[in-house]
């Protein structure tokens, strides 16, 4: 399976929990207080180097008084029209079998 975290979904993701703070005109450091982080860790999902699980996800939009249903409807919303990243990987892997390379 393809990690997401390398997908154009992952960065519409990101950049939506980025702008989320900002719009709140927030630093890392004050989400990561409110969140009982520390600012690392705030750094480290907005650049994809840390996931959230669905739980912290809800913690983390609570912290910034984000509705969790409509971040996600927001989300559905961007992403709708892109490829689906598993499809993809499937689609490439199924064309390099048929050339004899199954790696």
């Amino acid at each position: 399976m393809l990690k997401s975290i390398h997908t154009r979904h992952n960065h519409v993701f990101l950049d939506m929990l980025r702008s989320s703070r900002e719009a709140q005109r927030l630093r890392q450091s004050d989400l990561a207080i409110r969140l009982g982080r520390d600012q690392a860790t705030i750094s480290k999902v907005e650049r994809g180097e840390r996931r959230l699980d669905v739980i912290e996800l809800l913690a983390w939009l609570r912290a910034l008084d984000v509705d969790f249903s409509a971040f996600m409807s927001e989300l559905n919303n961007r992403l709708e029209g892109l490829p689906i990243p598993d499809a993809m990987f499937r689609a490439r892997r199924v064309a390099r079998i048929r050339r004899g390379d199954p790696s």
